[in-house]
């Protein structure tokens, strides 16, 4: 039977909507008897979480424009195999959980980047002037490490890695973005954790997102920003905190939950450097979003 700590880390992850480690849907290494649980959950054998969300973040990375976005949420456990939300994508886990111990998890993870793929959400219009980029289909594997019961019976550490590679031809290049995320139950509705991210991009990425031409013809000679190549390095870190709530005060069985995310990241190395961030943009970038799950 999975346990009360399990269906609190699935309502604490139903919305991702920025780089957060999410947690696997089991709890391994929590026994039963630790508290009194029912015989049945919810979260036993295959189950789904479906949900919406709006959230508030920057127009493009490294914006100091900001614009409100939705996003849909699916997350579950079917025939034995894992599905875990990522921003703009899915990643699946294909190894089973132990009972105790110790839990590790693989798969593959696919990801749309569409950074300034959508001129009509970039408020900046020298920004704007340099054109829409493509959107790209990241592709590649996920792995991760979770340990169970480090202060209580029912938090958890976990670290993830996700490495992806552009399959659409867009900055054709790669990233990798390691993750931990610290998980507590506050009481038998809500849920919290901790997560730190970072983000490394290769020079392909840079050069796509973060260069910028010497010219453009499409601005005046006093717009046109400083002409700069980009180099791969690590793009961003930063912290999110996660709040998960469920509205009828059990979330072994089900049911509605909400959900609210707050995050900070700070642009690093040729991504703060760019003028696009230095010039027309900022450094710091702010995350908040709020959304409702339901789980059958």
């Amino acid at each position: 039977m999975k346990t009360f700590a399990a269906g609190l880390m699935v309502a604490g992850t139903v919305l991702t909507a920025a780089p957060l480690a999410a947690q696997s849907a089991s709890t391994p290494g929590v026994r039963a008897d630790a508290v009194e649980l029912p015989e049945d959950t919810v979260f036993d054998g295959d189950y789904l979480t479906v949900g919406v969300g709006v959230g508030y973040s920057a127009s493009y990375s490294g914006s100091d424009d900001y614009r409100s976005f939705v996003l849909p949420i699916v997350q579950g456990s079917l025939a034995g195999i894992d599905i875990s939300p990522r921003p703009a994508g899915v990643a699946l886990d294909f190894i089973p959980d132990p009972d105790e111990g110790v839990a590790f998890s693989l798969g593959p993870v696919i990801k749309l980047n569409r950074d300034r793929a959508d001129l009509d959400g970039i408020k900046d219009p020298v920004v704007e002037a340099y054109g829409e980029l493509d959107t790209a289909i990241e592709v590649g594997p996920s792995a991760g490490v979770s340990f169970p019961q480090l202060l209580s019976p029912f938090d958890s550490l976990s670290f993830s890695v996700d490495a992806a590679w552009d399959v659409a031809g867009a900055h054709d290049g790669m990233s990798v973005s390691p993750s931990i995320t610290y998980f507590t139950p506050l009481s038998r509705a809500i849920a919290v954790s901790l997560s730190l991210s970072t983000k490394y991009i290769d020079d392909d990425y840079a050069d796509y997102y973060y260069s910028v031409p010497v010219t453009n013809a499409a601005l005046p000679a006093a717009d046109v920003l400083p002409g700069f190549e980009a180099d791969g390095g690590f793009e961003s870190a930063g912290v999110n905190v996660l709040l998960a709530f469920d509205l009828n005060g059990d979330v072994t069985d089900g049911g509605l939950a909400l959900i609210g995310l707050g995050g900070y990241s700070r642009m690093l190395g040729d991504a703060k450097d760019s003028p696009f961030t230095s010039i027309r943009g900022e450094a710091d970038q702010f995350l908040g979003a709020v959304g409702i799950g339901y789980t059958f």
